[in-house]
């Protein structure tokens, strides 16, 4: 870790520079490399959530580490998850892990879907059931989804749980039926693929939009 680096993430816990080197970082950081990440992603993942070294290894990052393997993950599908999204070390069993996991069980989908989903959007068990994954549910489903089309556009595309209604949805949705398309073709679109909904409509669909126009 760079200077730099190490400035910011004492200065997003400072609490840090009051832990005892040999019992407390030491150990976590082993931990941590024993998880199987490399040097750069404990590096990392500390940048990302230097709270994780005031947690317990034998109180939280065990068990969530378990908990994670628990559902089928590879060891490399968790120290993925756990590099990208670090804070999920932090995140209750309980009151958050379990609950998240539930909902998507009860779904309806497969052990394999769910930690497949976990593995390449674990953000997504951070959100709230009722003011998150709900309403992007219902979004879906008031574009003409059934519950079974809407289980399977989530499976392809978990990351659309933590997308923002107000911010990526409605607007990629407005800018499809801005092209002419009617309902049924919008969700049939983006049932086919729902990545689009994590695709910039500045960045990406205009700009390769005109492109296609340009061909003449």
């Amino acid at each position: 870790m760079d200077e730099s680096k190490a400035e910011k993430t004492i200065a997003k816990f400072p609490r840090l520079l009051g832990y005892r080197i040999a019992e407390n970082l030491d150990p976590t950081l082993h931990w941590l490399k024993d998880t199987g990440m490399s040097d750069s992603q404990v590096a990392s993942v500390i940048a990302k959530f230097p709270m994780l070294i005031g947690l317990s290894i034998k109180g939280n990052l065990k068990p969530t580490l378990q908990w994670l393997k628990d559902l089928g993950m590879s060891d490399s599908q968790v120290a993925k998850a756990v590099g990208n999204f670090p804070t999920l070390l932090g995140l209750s069993i309980e009151a958050n892990l379990k609950t998240k996991l539930q909902w998507l069980k009860d779904l309806g989908m497969s052990d394999s879907q769910v930690a497949k989903s976990v593995a390449n959007t674990p953000q997504l068990l951070s959100r709230s059931i009722e003011r998150k994954l709900k309403p992007t549910l219902q979004w879906l489903k008031d574009l003409g989804m059934d519950h079974s089309k809407s289980k399977t556009t989530i499976a392809k595309f978990p990351a659309l749980l933590t997308c923002s209604i107000k911010e990526n949805l409605n607007p990629t949705l407005q800018w499809l039926k801005d092209l002419g398309m009617i309902d049924s073709q919008v969700a049939k679109t983006i049932a086919t693929f729902p990545c689009l909904l994590g695709v910039s409509t500045q960045g990406n669909l205009k700009p390769t939009l005109q492109w296609l126009k340009d061909l003449g």
